[in-house]
């Protein structure tokens, strides 16, 4: 998994509350377990018309925003089913960090396992940043997760909470199979040692 330390980009605003899995990607995309191509089917029932060209007033779809790589988004975000593509989509589209109120319990740690750093605030913070959002590409945010700030176009920084676990995880690029290679020595001392004690097995 990558590290994540820093990230500098433009933030989209999308200030929906309630954006479930099932809008952050459609159920007829659920067809892979392969965590890449799926950023074509991001937000695909609000990005994309009946006829499959681009609604212009989507966010993701106006110039501004068409590389950001931060969301700014509304109140429980990620709820609905606990389906995994939802990070992978968003991840391969280039979001490597949502900043809302709440997020769906399932999304949140399935973001977190995949790399993606999500950030609680409180709506008054989250005001600030839809508005520094809407500034379009001129205007980028910074993330600093070692120090948990956020770094505004101005200069003014919000400070954030992330636990320390899910804190060193990112950092080191750790996902479930990375914290169990860290154990490697002692598993092979363990296999040994059983192997040792009761060969019949």
């Amino acid at each position: 998994m990558e590290k994540f330390t820093t990230l500098t980009g433009v933030a989209a605003p999308l200030p929906v509350v309630n954006v479930d899995t099932d809008m952050i990607i459609p159920k007829q995309y659920l067809k892979t377990i392969k965590r890449t191509g799926l950023g074509e089917g991001l937000f695909a029932e609000r990005r994309f018309k009946e006829d499959g060209s681009e609604d212009p007033d989507f966010v993701l779809n106006k110039p501004a925003w068409r590389n950001a790589s931060i969301l700014i988004a509304g109140d429980n975000f990620g709820c609905g089913s606990s389906r995994e593509h939802a990070p992978w989509a968003l991840m391969d589209y280039g979001i490597k960090c949502v900043i809302a109120p709440s997020f769906g319990d399932i999304f949140f740690n399935n973001s977190f396992k995949n790399g993606m750093l999500l950030i609680r605030l409180p709506q008054d913070k989250i005001d600030l940043l839809m508005d520094d959002a809407s500034r379009g590409a001129n205007a980028t945010l910074t993330i600093d997760l070692e120090n948990q700030t956020i770094t505004g176009p101005d200069g003014g920084t919000i400070e954030f909470e992330v636990d320390p676990f899910r804190k060193h995880c990112l950092l080191n690029g750790l996902d479930d199979i990375g914290l169990t290679l860290e154990k490697g020595e002692t598993i092979t001392g363990f296999e040994k040692s059983v192997e040792a004690e009761r060969p019949w097995l």
